[in-house]
């Protein structure tokens, strides 16, 4: 089957859609398949190997400008390829730090309506490659808010348009509710294109059908994978006092500060006087700020020389940190749509304590590889990681149950598999193109 998939840079960070993506269709070309992976705003950044297209596709600096001018929406084309220079994204996308996602609420709604937006210029690049040079039998757009795309995707090609539902509520959920609703309304309009949705786990579809105002049914549930090549292998001996282990963006949505206060928490427990705690994970310059709040937390309960921030720019240095800890949790805010860092975990057998919310629930149901907390309530994640912390047995029985689990259900060759039988329901049904 030749699937085309486009996926979004994440403006240099490690962006677990991204990687989910690159590993999707690493699997299935290995499988045979003859799948591609498009970029768009910015190139991707994954610590596996890079598989995605060369050449990028609504490059960020051009979407920005023609976003505000009408001189840019008018420039030839030589002027939008001098702007799609990699390093040129690169270095534009570390200038354009913000934390306020409403700056980007007149730009979302304006890609979303597609041939009626402000770049439909670039759309139209991407049409004319897609039918001329590519001729997929399917395209897979990895997240929602590029759906302005499908209308004019579907009267070209011909072909099912599929999208994954990924993380989509995050963004839109932080924009002003006028411009959220706009956003919203613009998908379900596109939703009529759509041959259907695939979600990284039934409980993410079940709430995002009612968010998006789309039909149940038109969602497939296909759990996220891991390649496993990497993982797993032999660890040091663990000696010393416990880890409790982060892996994750260093960011409020994923729960960082509640770690914080339940570390803090759980020392003041005499039994844990010795634990000691390791992050890793992306720290982006927006929030700079939330992290040194956090280390000012650890610096008043005098616990910060207990806590250390490992940086991991590449697949080994994480699977390096994973085995350095007892204990991993990602206390997130929001609901996880993925949790690709359970999956991470439980593949180098360490156990996870992540709240009863987003993905975790069903992960933790399939593979008992961990426990679950109540979320937000930073009291009982302290109780649920002591529980662990002073029970080795129990630590290395979900470790190995865990990792057993991962080669047995979270697999990247299992996601590809899942991903081909729903695009092949697909294709034998009629195309919406009108």
């Amino acid at each position: 089957m030749k699937i085309a998939f486009i996926t979004a840079g994440a403006a240099g960070m490690f962006c677990g859609s991204c990687m989910r993506d690159n590993t999707l269709v690493t699997a299935l070309q290995e499988l045979g398949h003859d799948a591609i992976l498009i970029p768009t705003y910015t190139p991707i950044r994954t610590d596996e190997v890079d598989v995605s297209e060369g050449r990028i596709f609504y490059g960020g600096i051009n979407v920005y400008l023609q976003d505000k001018s009408w001189l840019f929406r008018k420039a030839p084309r030589i002027v939008d390829w001098l702007l799609n220079r990699r390093w040129l994204l690169r270095w534009a996308s570390r200038q354009a730090v913000t934390t306020d996602y409403g700056d980007f609420a007149d730009l979302t709604l304006s890609m979303l309506r597609g041939t009626d937006g402000r770049q439909a210029k670039e759309l139209a690049k991407l049409v004319d490659w897609l039918v001329a040079d590519v001729q997929p039998e399917v395209v897979v757009l990895t997240n929602a808010l590029l759906s302005g795309l499908v209308p004019s995707l579907a009267k070209n090609l011909k072909v099912p348009i599929f999208i994954t539902l990924q993380g989509d509520d995050i963004f839109l959920n932080a924009l002003p509710a006028h411009a959220r609703a706009l956003c919203i309304n613009q998908i379900r309009a596109n939703d009529k294109y759509v041959a259907g949705y695939l979600s990284t786990s039934s409980r993410y579809a079940d709430a995002m059908a009612p968010y998006f105002g789309i039909g149940r049914a038109k969602i497939d549930a296909v759990p996220p994978g891991l390649q496993l090549r990497g993982h797993g292998g032999e660890a040091a001996p663990r000696t010393g006092p416990p880890v409790v282990g982060y892996f994750a963006r260093i960011c409020p949505e994923k729960g960082f500060h509640n770690l914080i206060d339940a570390y803090i928490r759980l020392r003041q427990e005499p039994e844990m006087a010795g634990v000691t705690l390791r992050a890793s994970g992306w720290l982006g310059e927006q929030y700079r700020k939330f992290y040194d709040e956090q280390l000012a937390k650890l610096q008043a309960a005098h616990l910060l020389q207990d806590f250390e921030y490992i940086d991991s720019p590449d697949h080994a240095s994480k699977v390096r940190f994973l085995q350095s800890i007892d204990v991993l949790t990602v206390p997130t805010d929001y609901h996880e749509p993925k949790g690709l860092y359970v999956l991470e975990a439980w593949a180098n057998g360490v156990p996870v304590v992540q709240p009863a919310h987003g993905s975790f629930p069903e992960l933790l149901d399939r593979v008992p590889g961990g426990l679950l907390t109540n979320p937000g309530d930073v009291a009982h994640l302290a109780s649920q990681l002591k529980v662990l912390l002073t029970d080795a047995e129990l630590r290395a029985v979900l470790g190995r149950q865990g990792r057993e689990g991962v080669a047995e259900h979270y697999t990247a060759t299992r996601m590809a598999e899942g991903t081909v039988r729903v695009l092949e329901k697909a294709l034998a049904r009629p195309v919406a193109v009108s």
